[in-house]
């Protein structure tokens, strides 16, 4: 049988809405349902088989999952109809649509209480949240955790005393979407139980409340953070390093010089490999510049003696980054580091003729900054000999630095 990953990259939604409706497993057709949500196709050949499963599959968490793919395709109203036999018309204003489906959340039936809730959430009136709120002690698990997830889509700060309430849900699920919810917010109270949940037995939830925190620029996180460095998880590691860089990122500027210094300072004593490890993943994979740059002027001030060489070999690829602040701060990060091992890379770099000349010249600058008297003699040689006015300008500065020329 054609595996799952193989229909989604093939886009074959014949062959996945016919595993949804005839798997006899249920992880298969919860994944299935998933996939579906996702999937590039047009609505007529993915609604009908979702809108029946979220409806009569024997399995509640395939049925939550076909819910839940509806959403994300913009057509739980269709369920909502096969389930009332009415239609909750998508051209009425927000309010009236919203007390609509307020009124669905007091339903016998489980799978109209997760279907309102999500397109309460959705739709973004706030005149639903104290309804929403109001049921957040909901029976089913199922549905506190779509109720906790629409409070967080609509960002309304009254609901985080009533999340803070579920900290302590015996579901792990209703957890995690309140770790998501609150993450939304702003505010000492959700940070407060943010914080609190980094205590949590399920993994998910410790690895939602470590990304949320980066959100907050507040100094109060970095500690939890970095406490977060031993986890047994090595996802809840990465996401702790990932939000200590949002914290650069968030910190209001009045803070952030503080923040930086403080920062180092704990996650220099640490010497984790995960520190370096995630801070290289983030510079090589980041697409936010703001978190490539920040990871790139950490790294250089929080790698360890273990850690060196990945870190060098990392910030001298980036020496000719598009982003001249993240070439920039790799040349600072690298000067940081210092020693022979960074003057050997630059020099290095400096000999291969496949290297941008851009690269050369961030190098020759950098060896102005650690470079001896293995430097000062090639970068006399680089400024009789080079082509490139750059390079031998850059090579020109670092040498008198060097005390050369």
């Amino acid at each position: 049988m054609t595996s799952l990953f193989t229909l989604e990259k093939e886009n074959d939604v014949e062959k996945l809405t016919s595993v949804l409706e005839d798997s006899n497993n249920e992880g298969v057709r919860r994944r299935a349902a998933e996939i579906l949500g996702g999937v590039d196709a047009p609505d007529e050949e993915v609604v009908d088989s979702l809108t029946e499963a979220a409806q009569e599959d024997d399995d509640g968490d395939v049925r939550a999952a076909a819910i839940d793919a509806l959403d994300q395709r913009e057509a739980v109203e269709e369920l909502i109809t096969a389930i009332v036999g009415e239609e909750i018309t998508g051209g009425q204003a927000e309010w009236a649509r919203a007390e609509e489906l307020t009124n669905a959340l007091s339903s016998d039936q489980p799978e109209l209480r997760m279907a309102a809730a999500n397109v309460l959430g959705r739709i973004g009136s706030r005149s639903a949240t104290e309804d929403l709120i109001q049921h957040l002690d909901d029976s089913d698990p199922r549905v506190r955790a779509r109720i906790a997830r629409a409070l967080g889509r609509l960002e309304d700060k009254r609901a985080v005393s009533a999340l803070t309430k579920v900290l302590k849900d015996q579901n792990a699920e209703v957890r995690r979407e309140t770790a998501e919810a609150l993450g939304r917010m702003d505010g000492s109270e959700a940070l407060a139980a943010l914080l609190e949940m980094l205590n949590d037995p399920s993994e998910a939830v410790r690895r939602i409340a470590a990304s949320s925190l980066g959100e907050f620029g507040s100094p109060k996180a970095l500690d939890a953070l970095v406490g977060l460095l031993g986890d047994e998880s090595d996802t809840v590691r990465k996401a702790a390093v990932f939000s200590l860089i949002e914290l650069l990122s968030n910190a209001p500027p009045q803070k952030s010089h503080d923040l930086r210094e403080t920062m180092v300072e704990r996650l220099a004593t640490t010497d984790h490999r995960i520190v370096v490890t995630s801070l290289i993943d983030i510079i090589e994979e980041g697409s936010q510049a703001h978190q490539r740059r920040n990871a790139t002027w950490l790294l250089g001030r929080v790698t360890g003696e273990k850690n060196r060489w990945p870190a060098i070999e990392t910030l001298v690829d980036v020496l000719d980054d598009e982003d001249e602040m993240t070439a920039q701060f790799a040349v600072t990060s690298l000067a940081e580091i210092g020693g022979d091992s960074v003057e050997t890379a630059l020099l290095e770099l400096l000999s291969d003729r496949e290297a941008s000349t851009d690269a050369q010249a961030m190098a020759a600058f950098g060896l102005g900054k650690v470079g001896g008297e293995r430097a000062r003699k090639r970068l006399n040689e680089l400024v009789d000999n080079t082509d490139d006015e750059e390079v031998r300008k850059r090579a020109f500065s670092a040498l008198s630095k060097l005390g050369g020329r």
